[in-house]
């Protein structure tokens, strides 16, 4: 990997953590739903960070978080990483 993508998938690896903070509870109340803001890498980059979640398969089930961090003039080189949030189940 070149050191830009690194600093890419750094801030895209930070920001999904940041975006999974809420649970899926909190987060079946906004889902499908998705933002995009600018800020800066680890080096100081300007970047775009767009961060959504989505039902992984159907409404009320899995949550898929993604985030795709990329500089304006290169979205289609930039770095997207994700996760999926599970409901949890009444035992």
């Amino acid at each position: 990997m070149s050191p830009i993508h690194d600093d890419l998938e750094a801030t895209a690896t930070d920001e999904l953590g940041r975006a999974c903070t809420l649970g899926w509870k909190e987060l079946s109340g906004l889902t499908p739903w998705g933002d995009t803001f600018e800020g800066f890498t680890p080096m100081g980059r300007e970047v775009c960070i767009e961060r959504s979640y989505l039902w992984e398969d159907a409404a009320g089930g899995d949550i898929r978080v993604e985030v795709t961090v990329y500089q304006r003039q290169a979205y289609e080189d930039g770095a997207r990483v994700a996760r999926t949030i599970a409901p949890k189940t009444a035992s």
